[in-house]
């Protein structure tokens, strides 16, 4: 029954007064959402999910199908927050201790512009045609495939980012965003304690990162340890680790798929990690590695041939054009990247960390079991069974204990750290340090420190919060009010916008979104190079850019590019400007500071200031080429730059231009510079 405005008498009895479908003849945690399009209310049953919460006398009751009631202790907000990475609010939810579900009313997503699609098993909520989230049938209900955010208030305050953790979603986090079979499986074989797996579940992060494609028919094969070895090296094509890695190389044995990662500078570093793989490996098994297999990548060509011929070890090489030959290797590089991306997405940690990703994955991976035998590639190498008791989830908090010496004798005695991996041949753990109050712990440092003088809360991801809080995610708003229907709303989290009236009815309804290019841009802000004179003279690395302006000026003066004169009648000087370049080193340290002074030579008229330009440039494909035949025979190239190269023609044009910041003509300082030499005219 409804009044002419289509809203539930029974739902206007009183304002804490509400209808539910049967939802109380099902038990399950209160933890999970689902869906009910028979509600008239929000209704949740955890206090602690509420970011917003005023406590009622429990006077009024919630009215079920079945004629069962329940006290409601209280009204407020709740956020839930869907793997899609949207946000929905709910706003007016019923907090009633005696339920035994979370709902979402059905009947309120319709009246806020939502359109709920079910289909088989599964349904699809939208708004205005953008996808908000999706959920599952279960149990002969749809459960909504989000996340609560506990703790918002305390959240936003300390630049965090905190997830609902159900114990397969935190072992699924741990082993590195691996697939729930092959965590079955280490169940089965008592590796790790027995849990629930929601079989309907999909993580966000691994469908963002992950490829899917049908994989080839693997070739069975029979082989001892050390039988036949693959290698590969792979290309990220990303930014450099922080120690200046650009690559990673594999050597997986064909035997037991135990695998090891070397992290490179440059590809001319794969010979020597292949000798230091050797001699470990020959020593520690006994035995001698009778075959390589590779590709036909150049560096492995000579360097390799000549050492494979020299220790009596076969080394194939793949077909021309065919990665598929090499399969083993190939598919472990995949595995790897797509783990090591997981880990970067799920908690916000900076891409220069690549390394210690790729690290970790593998260290996970050598710890999963086969899919054709139940024993993991450590098991067959070690000979003996893997730890997992100190496994933690990537990329979360961890307060590590100071050492004694190091330790305040007032004030905390841990540092705010992100865990990001294991230590090699150790039973230590590795930890970035993200916020220290200590003088003797530096933040942004890497340390190893033993597990268990650490505290870890792996549902805790500070970087992730700081990532999320400058994209600004969507936030989908919902609830009972007598206002107008609140349309799609995208905001900072972390702050609260104020409303803005609508002025004209016929202004387009889509939310104007502030620009935000993301956290590499900003810090890329930062660290930039200064704009102007001012700028670089005043900023904290003034000395270095005074003493490169100085450099240029004294170039240009032993040159004898200009001659201060008096500006003809009729003429205008042309303008100029500074261009500030820091030179850096390949390990990513700076190498010096470089200005170059330039004219504004787009003020010049073509057939007035000048007749013909010349560019002096190399073809890059020439320097390609040049680059490519002496890398092929092994040459040494010798690298030549001509200090201000312009300014070695003649120009025939007068070309007068404003005297620059940073040089000085005392008594002079009326003139202007009269150009000899340095215009692209004169570049012949």
């Amino acid at each position: 029954m409804v009044d002419e405005d289509g809203m539930p008498l029974v739902a206007m009895i009183s304002d804490k007064s509400a209808m539910m479908d049967e939802v109380n003849t099902v038990t399950n945690t209160p933890k999970g959402w689902w869906v009910d399009t028979g509600a008239t209310r929000h209704v949740c049953a955890d206090k602690s999910l509420f970011t917003t919460f005023k406590a009622l006398s429990g006077e009024e009751k919630l009215y079920m199908g079945n004629a069962a009631t329940a006290d409601i202790m209280g009204e407020g907000t709740v956020i839930l927050k869907w793997t899609s990475g949207k946000e929905l609010t709910l706003s007016n939810v019923l907090y009633v201790p005696d339920l035994r579900k979370n709902l979402v009313s059905g009947w309120l997503l319709n009246k806020f512009g939502f359109r709920l699609v079910f289909e088989s098993d599964q349904f699809v909520l939208t708004k205005r045609g953008t996808y908000v989230g999706k959920g599952y049938a279960q149990n002969g209900m749809f459960k909504l495939n989000v996340m609560a955010v506990k703790n918002m208030n305390k959240i936003a305050t300390t630049s965090t980012y905190m997830l609902e953790f159900s114990e397969s979603n935190k072992w699924h986090g741990r082993l590195g965003h691996v697939n729930f079979n092959s965590i079955r499986r280490l169940i089965n074989l008592n590796c790790i304690p027995t849990f629930h797996i929601d079989s309907h579940y999909k993580c966000e992060t691994c469908v963002e990162s992950k490829l899917t494609r049908t994989s080839s028919k693997s070739v069975e094969r029979i082989t001892e340890p050390l039988d036949l070895i693959h290698t590969d090296i792979c290309d990220l094509k990303a930014v450099p680790t922080t120690g200046g890695n650009k690559y990673f190389i594999t050597f997986i044995d064909d035997s037991t798929k135990y695998c090891y990662v070397y992290l490179l500078k440059s590809k001319d570093e794969a010979i020597s990690k292949f000798i230091l793989y050797k001699n470990e490996v020959e020593n520690q098994l006994q035995k001698k590695i009778k075959a390589l297999r590779s590709d036909r990548g150049g560096e492995y060509v000579a360097p390799f041939a000549e050492l494979c011929a020299k220790s009596g070890i076969v080394h194939e090489c793949t077909p021309p054009y065919s990665p598929q030959s090499n399969g083993v290797a190939e598919r472990k590089n995949r595995t790897l990247k797509e783990m090591m991306n997981a880990m970067l997405i799920s908690s916000g940690v900076s891409h220069e960390l690549w390394g210690e990703a790729i690290l970790s994955a593998n260290y996970l991976l050598n710890r999963i079991p086969l899919k054709k035998r139940d024993e993991t590639p450590y098991e067959l190498w070690k000979r003996k069974k893997p730890s997992y008791k100190y496994l933690k989830v990537w990329g979360c908090l961890a307060k590590v204990t100071v050492p004694p010496p190091k330790a305040l004798r007032i004030g905390p005695k841990t540092v705010d750290c992100i865990f990001i991996g294991y230590a090699h041949q150790s039973s230590a753990h590795r930890f970035l340090v993200h916020e220290s109050k200590n003088p003797d712990v530096h933040v942004n440092t890497i340390m190893e420190v033993n597990s268990n003088v650490v505290s870890y809360f792996e549902n805790v991801f500070p970087l992730r919060r700081q990532t999320h809080a400058t994209s600004s995610t969507p936030n989908f708003e919902v609830g009972e009010s007598s206002s107008t229907p609140v349309d799609e709303v995208v905001h900072d989290k972390t702050h609260e916008q104020p409303e803005v009236e609508e002025t004209d009815r016929r202004r387009s309804k889509r939310p104007r979104v502030e620009k935000s290019f993301g956290p590499d841009f900003v810090s890329y802000m930062v660290e930039g190079e200064p704009n102007t004179y001012r700028e670089a003279v005043s900023s904290s690395e003034g000395p270095q850019w005074k003493e490169a302006i100085r450099n240029e000026i004294d170039s240009i003066l032993q040159n004898h590019t200009w001659e201060l004169v008096d500006l003809p009648p009729g003429c205008k000087p042309l303008g100029y400007r500074w261009i500030f370049k820091r030179k850096m080193k390949t390990d990513g340290s700076i190498d010096k500071y470089k200005a170059r002074l330039v004219i504004k030579g787009f003020r010049q008229k073509e057939g007035l200031d000048y007749f013909d330009t010349y560019s002096p440039v190399t073809r890059i494909t020439s320097i390609r080429l040049v680059l490519a035949i002496a890398a092929l025979r092994n040459l040494e190239v010798h690298q030549m730059d001509v200090k201000t190269a312009f300014l070695n023609g003649d120009l025939e044009e007068e070309i007068y231009m404003e005297q620059p910041e940073g040089f000085s003509a005392p008594g002079q300082e009326g003139k202007v510079c009269k150009l000899k030499f340095g215009s692209s005219p004169n570049g012949r």
